[in-house]
This record gives structure tokens, sequence and C-alpha cells, in this order.
């Protein structure tokens, strides 16, 4: 079954401000997501954002945005 993943990433939060963006053991939380979501065998995997800062780090981790 072909599939893809998209995940929904934004920097608005206001209990905890650039969630995405923070690290955990030396590795951002939508690093961590995107490594999970490339396990599942999907297609492809995108981050959907409208944060310049979050498109930055996915060219990063090389991940499309």
């Amino acid at each position: 079954m072909k599939f893809r993943v998209i995940i929904p990433a934004r920097l608005g939060s206001t209990r905890l401000p650039n969630k995405p963006l923070k690290e955990i053991e030396g590795k951002t939380l939508i690093q961590r997501v995107v490594e999970q979501a490339k396990k599942s065998n999907a297609d492809s995997v995108y981050v959907a954002t409208d944060s310049e800062e979050i498109v930055k780090h996915c060219a990063k981790i090389d991940v499309e945005s």
C-alpha cells in the first residue's frame, strides 16, 4: 500500500512556544517525529508549516516542507 505522511507543525503554541524546535536529548521534536514517520515505510514524509524557521530546520534535517 502506498501512502504519504504529512506532519503539521506551527510555532504559535501558547503553552509551549516554539514547541517543534525544542531540543530533547540533542534532537528537535520535529526531527524525532520525522524519523519515526520515515520508519513507517511511507512513500514520502512532508512537514506542513507556515513558519520560515521550521522550513529552514527541515532543510537541515533533509525533509521536505
